[in-house]
């Protein structure tokens, strides 16, 4: 089928090329991409044919908001918007709803699978109408792996960003898990291959994982990470995730814990970590260690 996709950097493009891979033909758009085909959005709905479908990947916030308002100027009744950003779901009843005003289909898409998705298919959580879904369905089989699986239509619109939230969540604390592990491995003076002993995991363990084997991995590269700042940025799905939960009552301290220590990976000098040194000081006289040194004083 013909299809426009919005957004051609790291993952929109490569989803563009696995879909032509597949036999599709794609109406690429992107405001800075060379790799364009057309040089706006009115300029990629004329070249697709209704009923049309059009994909939006570019970021969440703002530039989505603003990508989404005018398609609904510029599609028709019968068209359909599929928002495939790390949009919070709380913002696509509201797209849903203008979009309908004007007989214009919305599915909300979460969409994992990283730069590694164009080879391997990506996962795809869908939210909105069966109807919806139905027509699009060609385009989700062709993104997901060939083997099968990958897919499911989470509920009603929504429900698509909402599970990618929750995926997010759970990729925070498995990673800081395999990264205490290796902290742990590293500092106990006892295990002597630490790159090795994950790279052991990755086959017979319950461990075994997509993101072991890309640890294990990054550690062949470069075993003892020596060439990386610990500093984590978060896309903002950890803190959605962490707001859900707080919202329904449900305990997350995996998750939770996880998104602050990306935090503190990003604090030189925690200022937290000084308070707790200063009380230790006043009321137990433990050791302190002044900014301009490098031991500690009492």
């Amino acid at each position: 089928m013909r299809l426009g996709m919005i957004g051609l950097g790291k993952m929109g493009g490569n989803m563009a090329a696995r879909l032509r891979e597949k036999g599709h033909e794609v109406v690429g758009y992107d405001v800075t991409s060379d790799q364009r085909d057309v040089d706006s959005l009115a300029a990629l709905v004329a070249r697709l044919e209704a009923p049309r479908v059009v994909w939006v990947m570019v970021p969440a916030g703002d530039p989505t908001a603003a990508t989404v308002a005018e398609l609904g100027e510029l599609l028709g009744e019968g068209d359909l918007v599929i928002e495939g950003g790390n949009t919070h779901y709380v913002d696509d009843r509201t797209r849903a709803d203008a979009l309908a005003a004007k007989g214009i289909g919305y599915l909300d898409a979460g969409v994992s699978g990283g730069v590694w998705g164009r080879q391997n298919g990506y996962g795809i959580m869908v939210g909105g109408d069966a109807e919806h879904v139905e027509a699009a369905r060609p385009v989700f089989e062709s993104l997901t792996p060939d083997d099968g699986g990958g897919f499911v239509h989470a509920g009603a619109v929504g429900a698509g960003h909402f599970v990618k939230m929750v995926h997010n969540g759970i990729e925070y604390g498995m990673m800081q898990s395999f990264a205490e592990g290796y902290e742990l491995m590293a500092a106990s003076g006892i295990v002597d291959d630490v790159p090795g002993t994950f790279e052991s995991w990755r086959e017979g363990t319950v461990v075994r994982s997509w993101l072991l084997d890309l640890l294990a991995r990054a550690l062949e590269e470069d075993p003892e990470l020596a060439e990386l700042r610990g500093y984590a940025q978060d896309s903002g799905e950890g803190r959605w995730t962490v707001q859900a939960a707080v919202d329904h009552a449900v305990p997350a301290p995996a998750m939770t814990a996880a998104l602050f220590a990306r935090f503190a990976s990003r604090q030189d000098d925690s200022p937290a970590m000084k308070v707790v040194a200063a009380l230790r000081n006043q009321f137990g006289g433990h050791a302190v260690t002044k900014s301009a040194e490098d031991t500690p004083s009492a």
